[in-house]
């Protein structure tokens, strides 16, 4: 019983002393990756762009949008970050669209309002930070609807108030500084896709709304 209790107590101890010993390397590894983006030096980058977005087939709008987002360089190639955005959306109503409708919840109208994107950012740089070079970029997230009212675009409404976000880009990232390669500016074009509810007439479906347009930004 005795020898049972030693060995019992031996493995425990050892299981404790890989378990500490994982957590500490996992510890200084987020703290590796971590600690020059918090401290402003290193391979902390970031981010500020604003673009203009035209959604695409019947559910007709604008986007005017800024956004920026910070994070870290793994590599030359190689950026992960987060970041949040405002997003200005100017609707159009269709032809069939009319004020006698009934809105859910009988609540007040707009084709004007604000959205907040908050997301995740990738991107892929094609080409050495000294010269010119092409870059891939996708933002992945959700964006929020900041008003109380019902969108009127197309010939219904966007009912909801949460969206989900997809933002992939193509474009060209130009140096500005021989001294500093972090500093560049980019010009490119992108596809914004969002899903919301749709409503028409007292009927609920989903709906997608695509946007393609182009932005510019300058990177640090």
């Amino acid at each position: 019983m005795k020898k049972t209790i030693v060995i019992l107590m031996l493995f425990i101890s050892a299981f404790s002393v890989s378990v500490n010993a994982q957590y500490y390397e996992a510890v200084n590894t987020i703290q590796s990756m971590l600690g020059p983006a918090l401290s402003g030096s290193g391979r902390y980058k970031g981010f500020i762009e604003a673009g203009y977005t035209h959604t695409l087939s019947h559910y007709n709008g604008d986007f005017i949008e800024f956004s920026t987002s910070q994070g870290y360089q793994y590599n030359n190639w190689f950026f992960m970050g987060a970041g949040l955005g405002v997003d200005v959306l100017f609707a159009h109503k269709g032809t069939d669209w009319t004020e006698g409708v009934q809105m859910p919840g009988e609540r007040k109208y707009t084709t004007t309002a604000a959205m907040l994107p908050l997301f995740t950012d990738f991107r892929f740089l094609i080409g050495a930070t000294s010269s010119t070079s092409f870059f891939l970029d996708l933002k992945v997230g959700c964006s929020f609807l900041l008003s109380n009212k019902n969108i009127a675009i197309g010939d219904g409404y966007l009912t909801n108030k949460e969206y989900f976000f997809l933002d992939p880009a193509i474009g060209i990232r130009v140096p500005v500084s021989k001294k500093n390669s972090k500093l560049g500016f980019d010009i490119g074009v992108r596809y914004k896709l969002l899903t919301s509810n749709y409503w028409y007439n007292n009927y609920n479906s989903n709906i997608t709304l695509q946007s393609l347009g182009a932005f510019v930004g300058f990177e640090w």
